[in-house]
């Protein structure tokens, strides 16, 4: 019986982000499980869309499969993982592998775009590690996210890579299911040729959805060519905010035939090249956003609209920001557009002195901005409306089977407005990508004309259809999307700035 050895270590690194993932990060549970060992990483990964998952729901299905799990673990995106945390966990998946006695293969359930503190390609290093550890004829397979910048390092020291191919991430766990029969191929004696290459130009995080064009033809061909029992060919489309050399879209492919492999390869990548003219990344302007969406619910009979979302991009943690950011309050606010809805807005404070208040009291407060960047504080009287402790079920797709941890939440409405603007408030980071941060609370989003959602695209999935307009709008915050105003360091010198964008080139002097 074949005996497989699993884990899991998960982190996206925006490097222009506040604060670091330091070990009490991967330790607590947030919108994903805390830190599991052992039988943990089987239970309490169970049920859920994770990869692993999928990967371990494959394995049940074949009954020649012992697995050993190790460690899973991941933290919310922020900055830089510090080389203490990584260190730690990295000895003990490796020390764990080790102990796990004679084994035929290994997965890892990873990211693709974590930064340390020393390290740009941490998974790289990891899997080179892994590589020295366990020699060159161990079969070691691992799924990647989408937004992963897949490395060579990545790539020649793991037989095969599954990513996933969605935004919004729905097939988080088919990704792992398409790697155990990779692996499985692999451990019964089977061979895989290898080919990558990097696109000349990165995609801003709110031009990657997978529902619009050009992503939605390039993933069908992608899926097209091929499957793991034919071989098969991904894209990483990258994440731009981890600055390294090798940021940005990367199609790898894997096959039994290096000829058809080849052409394979050759013909998806120049489909992809030959859609660079058709992303959409234009961004509104808070204010412009808020005027826009009053028209366009002042322009249609009341039967035709549904309502606006205005997706706050550049302020979602799911991209590593700090979401505190206020500029679309204040622009609702000044406009007195509403019924609207903001969340979750992360200021522990503020939600403190919600629970100390007690629903129905109203207190002031400075709300948002903790992170001291441009954007200013929202000052106001709040009206307490609901509480929470933030321990909920996810109900979307996406994030099935997993429980949040926001922490003191509270559902705040500004105080003496005419139009009713609310806005929920939560202690630990949670992008807004499940109708259940808002609904646990009691909100009925049937009850708003806009909803601003701090997400870049996993929103989607979940709220699409609440929606007859979306906007990506831009508001001062961590995660820019505006690839032209980001301060790389580290990109590879003539890389593109966007689709169609300028070249980029390294500061001298």
């Amino acid at each position: 019986m074949p005996r497989i050895a699993i884990a899991g270590f998960q982190h996206e690194t925006n490097v222009f982000g506040a604060t670091p993932a330091d070990m009490h990060a991967f330790e607590i549970a947030d919108s994903f499980p805390a830190f599991l060992r052992g039988e943990g990483v089987l239970t309490g990964t169970e049920g859920s869309a994770l990869p692993l998952a999928g990967f371990v729901r494959a394995a049940a299905a074949d009954s020649d499969i012992e697995l050993c799990p190790v460690l899973w673990c991941s933290a919310e995106p922020s900055a830089q993982v510090t080389d203490d945390a990584y260190a730690a966990i990295t000895s003990e998946l490796l020390s764990g592998i080790a102990a796990a006695g004679q084994i035929d293969g290994i997965y890892l359930d990873l990211h693709g775009a974590m930064v340390t503190d020393s390290l740009e390609d941490a998974e790289g290093e990891l899997l080179a590690r892994l590589r020295d550890q366990m020699g060159q004829d161990m079969p070691v397979v691992a799924s990647l996210d989408m937004h992963a910048n897949i490395t060579p390092d990545m790539v020649s020291n793991a037989d095969a890579l599954t990513v996933f191919r969605t935004y919004p991430h729905l097939d988080m766990a088919e990704t792992g299911a398409r790697a155990f029969a990779a692996l499985r191929f692999l451990i019964d004696g089977g061979t895989l040729y290898k080919a990558m290459r990097h696109l000349p130009y990165i995609v801003p995080l709110h031009a990657q959805h997978t529902g619009s064009p050009p992503c939605d033809a390039i993933y069908a061909d992608i899926a097209a060519a091929g499957t793991t029992a034919t071989g098969w060919a991904d894209l990483g489309i990258g994440f731009p905010l981890s600055d390294i050399h090798h940021t940005g879209p990367c199609l790898v492919g894997y096959g039994y035939d290096e000829t058809e492999l080849q052409q394979m390869f050759d013909t998806l990548f120049m489909q992809i090249c030959a859609a660079e003219d058709k992303f959409e990344t234009r961004l509104w302007q808070p204010e412009q956003a808020v005027q826009h969406a009053l028209d366009h619910l002042h322009a249609h009979p009341p039967e035709t609209v549904r309502r606006v979302i205005l997706a706050d991009v550049q302020d979602n943690a799911g991209a590593g920001a700090p979401s505190d950011n206020t500029d679309i309050l204040a622009a609702l606010a000044a406009a007195d557009a509403g019924p609207a809805l903001i969340g979750m807005l992360d200021d522990s404070a503020a939600a403190e002195k919600a629970h100390q208040t007690g629903i129905g009291g109203v207190f002031s407060a400075a709300l948002g901005a903790g992170t001291g960047l441009p954007s200013t504080p929202f000052s106001a009287e709040f009206e307490v409306v609901g509480l929470s402790d933030g321990i909920f079920d996810f109900t979307g797709e996406m994030y099935a089977g997993c429980t949040a941890n926001t922490g003191p939440t509270a559902w705040l409405r500004l105080a003496g407005r005419e139009q009713q603007i609310d806005i929920v408030v939560s202690s630990i980071r949670c992008q807004a990508l499940d109708q259940a941060v808002f609904r646990h609370l009691g909100i009925q989003l049937e009850d708003y004309h806009i909803l601003s959602v701090k997400s870049t695209v996993h929103y989607v999935a979940d709220f699409e259809d609440l929606a007859s307009l979306h906007l990506p709008v831009s508001s001062n915050s961590l995660a820019p999307c505006d690839l032209q105003h980001i301060a790389f360091r580290r990109l590879r010198a003539g890389v593109r700035l966007g689709p169609k964008g300028p070249e980029w080139q390294p500061v001298t002097g």
